[in-house]
């Protein structure tokens, strides 16, 4: 795979994060492909986003964080390695929910790109800070 590839694939994860940031959900979700499959770390029972997630499960995600944080939330890239059709992702997250607790987490996420589009994501974070902030 050329480096113009990998650094291809870097751009695209770097546009992931900035469409978060903006809260641009249709522009996440058309960085994806339609038969993008995303997994998030956790047990279902204690956090409801957590599992394998379609499109359509990835854009009520987006949706329902952009609800509860109205003042927005920055995804930040930290650090980016690709090689082939893989880009490894450390971000952290930074918002204010509107019920006043603060949302800053830490991931690890593996993308694979195909054809210019994520295909299939990976995300690690803390689950504890998740359940703290989101649902206790």
């Amino acid at each position: 795979m050329s480096t113009q590839t990998t650094q291809a694939n870097k751009a695209i994860a770097l546009q992931f994060c900035e469409r978060i940031t903006a809260g641009d959900v249709q522009g996440v979700l058309d960085l994806m492909t339609d038969d993008v499959t995303y997994w998030i770390l956790g047990r279902r029972e204690v956090n409801p986003s957590a599992g394998a997630h379609g499109k359509s499960g990835m854009e009520r995600i987006f949706r329902i964080m952009n609800e509860r944080m109205p003042k927005g939330m920055t995804f930040t890239a930290k650090s980016m390695i690709a090689e082939g059709d893989e880009v490894a992702l450390e971000a952290e997250s930074y918002g204010e929910l509107q019920n006043g607790r603060v949302y800053n987490n830490q991931y690890h996420i593996r993308l694979r790109i195909r054809d210019g589009k994520i295909a299939e994501g990976r995300e690690y974070l803390d689950t504890q800070h998740v359940h703290a902030v989101w649902f206790a």
